[in-house]
């Protein structure tokens, strides 16, 4: 049995338990568990989370994605960078990317205010950062590749001229 294929199965519905998974992959379930264990010892497995749409809830929350241009000097590195962004409890996703701009963050908050005062606060003035873009989103169809879909199915027909 491959780490790999627990990992899929996992990755589909992190609430299968060890039996469900050994059921579905014709596997003992004790194995699963070793194989679960030490996944997540190794550091394979961070952890379990719930997709949540937020849009059910009471709450609100506001939601930006932001682009972050940094310059680089001889003693500071990326990870140097991302290590102190990391720290952040806004910041819920921190990525390097190719592209038009270096980082890519993701921050949740409770206002638009809220956010928009965590980066230019805390955020643009790093040092090392050059410059912000910050995109509020404005509605989700997917998160962690779950759809976020009413269920309501739009049955009618499209005209066209």
């Amino acid at each position: 049995m491959s780490k790999e294929t627990v990992l899929g199965v996992l990755s589909e519905n992190a609430r299968y338990s060890a039996e469900d998974i050994a059921r579905q992959l014709d596997m003992d379930a004790a194995a699963v568990e070793a194989v679960i264990d030490q996944l997540e010892e190794d550091g394979v497995i961070r952890g379990y989370q719930a997709v949540v749409d937020r849009r059910k809830l009471d709450e609100e929350v506001v939601r930006a994605v932001v682009e972050l241009n940094v310059t680089l000097d001889r003693e500071t590195s990326y990870d140097d960078i991302a290590s102190r962004l990391a720290r952040f409890e806004m910041v819920d996703s921190l990525h390097l990317v190719s592209g038009g701009f270096d980082f890519l963050v993701e921050v949740e908050g409770e206002s638009m205010r809220e956010v928009s005062q965590f980066i230019s606060d805390k955020v643009a003035p790093v040092p090392e950062i050059t410059q912000t873009v910050t995109h509020y989103v404005m509605n989700s169809y997917k998160e962690q590749g779950i759809l976020l879909e009413d269920g309501h199915d739009d049955d009618r027909l499209s005209v066209s001229p």
